[in-house]
């Protein structure tokens, strides 16, 4: 009994090694014809042909404005999350030279006034990313914000309710920080409210 287990045991790491043997040559002989098969079928997206400088200047231009458009704002991105505002905004005044209809680059020059503590400026910046696109919501976000800091409070609370309004279920901390200020800010008295006597 004990060798017919032994046997059987043997018996199925062969086959084991002959199945790995035939799908590694399956996979093999499947790339081989792959790789020396015409790629007549093939169709590669404009965005991931290079422009050829000499043919299509104006083309290879817009390429790498596109790329550098890509880079600064994940630099400025990386730096914004970093706390190296001063940094971010560097590469945010190149990025809207470059594209100044981004309302993406607007609300991130925002987000980094307000950590360098230019409140006025960083609310103008969210203001005009809502101007380029309504449905940003994070530009609500970052208008809120920077309305409480001025004691603009119901402002702030306008642009909180909109950003709730807008904002993806996707994002629970943020909602949850957007919810908290905005009962804060609906349950205290108003900063231009006069005291009772």
């Amino acid at each position: 009994m004990a060798a017919d287990l032994s046997t059987s045991r043997k018996a199925r790491a062969d086959l084991r090694w002959r199945a790995v043997a035939i799908t590694l040559g399956l996979v093999l002989v499947g790339g081989a014809l792959i790789q020396w098969s015409p790629a007549t079928d093939v169709v590669v997206p404009d965005a991931a042909r290079k422009a050829d400088p000499h043919r299509d200047p104006a083309g290879h231009a817009t390429q790498l404005r596109e790329r550098e458009i890509q880079l600064r704002f994940e630099q400025a991105t990386v730096m914004l999350h970093a706390g190296q505002h001063e940094y971010a905004v560097a590469a945010l005044h190149r990025l809207l030279a470059l594209a100044p209809q981004m309302p993406e680059a607007h609300v991130n020059m925002g987000f980094a006034l307000i950590g360098l503590k230019q409140t006025v400026a960083a609310r103008d910046f969210f203001a005009t990313a809502i101007e380029l696109n309504p449905m940003q919501a994070n530009a609500y976000y970052g208008l809120a914000m920077a309305a409480d800091e001025l004691g603009q409070r119901p402002e702030a609370i306008g642009a909180m309710r909109s950003y709730l309004h807008l904002a993806r279920a996707e994002d629970p901390r943020h909602l949850a920080k957007a919810r908290a200020a905005l009962w804060e800010w609906e349950a205290a008295p108003s900063p231009d409210a006069v005291p009772s006597r």
